[in-house]
């Protein structure tokens, strides 16, 4: 059960390690919507979608906040350097917290990679999706928020 439209921001403590500088709850809300994806080094579709998330975050750094996290599905997953090595290979320039623990996982009670929540500049949650693909109707619910009149 993934968290219900208008959820508040769950919050991002319990992270093992923060790569790209660490992020608190308190600093992505009143400023700007937040892009929040779920990837592991495991997941071939989140390796697929990376350029699109780095789209994102290129095409509109001064209006959205991009965080990752890592979440492991296995115990090869929580090789701390393969993960570095796999976020740098895929550019991964924006924060990324390793959930080894899967604290902050379940906050957002997530069970899917790769998996997407939009929050609004108040923090609530305005969209939610899991998967591969999807990524023009991720963009539209990233605009809406923005908004930017498509």
């Amino acid at each position: 059960m993934a968290l219900r439209l208008r959820s508040p921001l769950p919050e991002l403590s319990g992270a093992t390690e923060w790569l790209n500088g660490e992020v608190t709850k308190e600093q992505l809300l009143g400023n700007k919507p937040t892009l929040i994806h779920f990837w592991s080094i495991s997941c071939g579709l989140c390796k697929e979608a990376m350029p699109n998330v780095n789209e994102f975050r290129d095409n509109y750094k001064d209006q959205l906040n991009v965080i990752a996290i890592h979440m492991p599905r296995s115990e090869k997953d929580l090789d701390v350097e393969q993960i570095k090595a796999v976020a740098a290979e895929h550019d991964m320039t924006q924060p990324i917290a390793i959930d080894s623990g899967h604290k902050i996982t379940d906050g957002f009670e997530n069970e899917y990679v790769p998996s997407y929540y939009v929050f609004d500049e108040e923090g609530q949650l305005r969209h939610f999706q899991a998967g591969g693909g999807g990524m023009k109707m991720l963009t539209k619910r990233v605009n809406r928020v923005l908004g930017i009149k498509e």
